[in-house]
């Protein structure tokens, strides 16, 4: 008994110094627009659109979001562990019909730990999972390439690891009847590494030419998974 008290001390212990560190997961950032979005009419037609810097500098390039009202939830520096972690507020509270996933860039750059590939993919599979409990339609997309990190340089082998974890998502995606936009093989330089100057600025992030080639890959096939 006294093992399970000190076991349950402990577990509390650790949620309060989790919920009262900063906020991790960055619930804040979109909160009130979430409330705006909540109060709004609902015709059936919500996409969101979630990951990290990719998709959060998108809106500011083009007017892309704006003009097909795609509700953008990207968060800068996100690795998928704080995605899986406000994939509720963020997506599924939304109640869109499609949300597409993007994300796995910062894991392999170890922004918030050690890359860990099944976990990446478990984290994906999950919002995959639980988008579906809640009828609604995900699609997945490749991880972009990037051949080195400005801020992680000490890691070489980028581009291999951003291959591997590509290559299982599509498999999974494939296995799964899930539609996947292969961001990678129409942006990956002719050396199949690195994210060009054409379409990049810094090897990682995308320029509004990068953006172009996103949109005209992905658009249709959201238009499809908005039929009835």
């Amino acid at each position: 008994m006294n093992i399970l008290r000190i076991t349950a001390a402990s577990a509390a212990l650790a949620a309060a110094v989790l919920c009262n560190a900063a906020d991790w997961a960055q619930y804040g950032r979109y909160a009130a627009a979430n409330d705006s979005v909540r109060a709004a009419a609902n015709d059936g037609s919500r996409v969101v659109f979630l990951g990290n810097s990719i998709t959060d500098n998108w809106a500011r390039y083009t007017p892309f979001f704006g003009d097909n009202g795609f509700i953008g939830r990207g968060i800068s520096g996100q690795t998928t562990y704080q995605f899986l972690a406000r994939f509720y507020p963020d997506v599924v509270e939304l109640q869109p019909a499609v949300v597409v996933i993007n994300g796995g860039t910062n894991d392999v750059a170890e922004n918030t730990c050690r890359y860990n590939e099944d976990t990446t993919f478990n984290n994906i599979v999950a919002m995959v999972n639980i988008a579906r409990r809640h009828g609604i339609r995900p699609v997945m997309t490749a991880v972009l390439p990037a051949a080195q990190f400005s801020w992680r340089k000490e890691i070489s082998d980028a581009p291999e690891k951003i291959k591997a974890l590509n290559k299982r998502l599509k498999s999974y995606a494939d296995a799964e009847g899930i539609p996947f936009v292969d961001y990678y093989t129409i942006l990956v330089d002719a050396d199949g590494r690195t994210l060009p100057e054409t379409y990049s600025y810094d090897g990682v992030h995308p320029t509004v030419k990068g953006y172009l080639v996103m949109e005209a890959a992905v658009l249709p096939i959201v238009r499809e998974q908005l039929k009835p």
